[in-house]
C-alpha cells in the first residue's frame, strides 16, 4: 500500500468530535486541475470524500486508483473512498483503492450479502470501514453492521447526481440512525449528510445529528474558503 503522505496512525481519532466536519468531494473539484485545487483548499480539509461509480450502481463514471495514487502524493489529508459500485466487483474495488491509497472506504449494504464480506477485506487491509445508505434504504438496514463501521453515510438525495436539492426524508433519517447508534453503545460512529448540501441545509442537517458533511460546490466554488469554513466549523 502506498504511504507517500498517508496521514498519521490513529488519524480517526483526531478528527475534531466538537465541531462539523468538513469532508470535502473531490467530484466538485476543477478536475482539469486537480493538483492545483488540492493545494489550494488542502488547509481547509478535515478529509477528502473521493466517488467512485461504474456506471451500473450509480449512473456516472468516477474515480479510478490511478488518479487516487496520484492524490495519495499530494496530501496528508485522510481520503474517504465511497464506493458506488455493484456488488460483483466490490471487493476488486476495495483491493484497488487500497492499494491506491484510501484511509477509509465506505460500501453500500444494497450490495447484498457480499457487504459482510466487504466490510471483513477493508478491516484486513487496514483501513477505516464504513457503509454508505441510498435514500430509499431503511436506517434499520445498518443495525446487523455497526460493530464493523467506523462511519456512516446517508445519501440525501438520489444517488450519482449532482445538483439535486435535499430530500424531506434526509434529517429524520439522520435523528433515526443517531438513535441506533447511541442504541448500540456506537456513539463514536461518525454520521455523514451527502447530497443537498446546500447553506440553507447545512443548520438542519447538524442539528437533525450530522457531524460531517459532503461539501461539494459549497466548498470548491466559494471564493472565501476561510470564511465558509468558519461558518460551517460554527454550527
Amino acid at each position: 500500500m502506498s504511504t507517500a503522505s498517508n496521514p498519521p496512525a490513529g488519524w480517526l481519532d483526531t478528527l475534531p468530535r466538537n465541531r462539523l466536519l468538513g469532508e470535502f468531494s473531490l467530484w466538485s473539484a476543477d478536475l482539469a486541475n486537480l493538483e492545483n485545487e488540492i493545494r489550494r483548499v488542502d488547509q481547509h480539509v478535515d478529509l477528502y470524500h473521493a466517488d467512485v461509480a461504474d456506471g451500473r450502481f450509480a449512473p456516472s463514471f468516477l474515480f479510478f486508483p490511478d488518479q487516487l495514487a496520484r492524490i495519495r502524493k499530494l496530501t496528508k489529508k485522510p481520503i474517504h473512498v465511497h464506493l458506488m459500485v455493484e456488488g460483483d466487483i466490490v471487493l476488486s474495488q476495495i483491493r484497488q483503492f487500497a492499494e491506491a491509497g484510501a484511509d477509509l472506504i465506505s460500501v453500500h449494504p444494497e450490495n447484498g450479502a457480499v457487504t459482510g464480506e466487504a466490510l471483513d477485506l477493508i478491516h484486513s487491509l487496514g483501513l477505516k470501514a464504513g457503509v454508505v445508505l441510498r435514500l430509499e434504504t431503511p436506517v434499520k438496514t445498518i443495525a446487523p453492521l455497526v460493530e464493523r463501521l467506523s462511519f456512516v453515510t446517508l445519501l440525501g438525495t438520489a444517488i450519482g447526481v449532482k445538483g439535486q436539492g435535499l430530500s424531506e426524508q434526509a434529517c429524520p433519517r439522520l435523528r433515526e440512525a443517531r438513535l441506533l447508534l447511541n442504541a448500540a453503545d456506537r456513539s463514536d460512529i461518525i454520521l455523514a449528510a451527502d447530497g443537498g448540501i446546500r447553506d440553507n441545509t447545512v443548520p438542519a442537517l447538524r442539528s437533525a445529528g450530522a457531524e460531517t458533511v459532503v461539501l461539494g460546490s459549497l466548498a470548491f466554488g466559494d471564493p472565501d474558503l476561510a470564511t465558509r469554513m468558519a461558518w460551517l466549523k460554527a454550527l
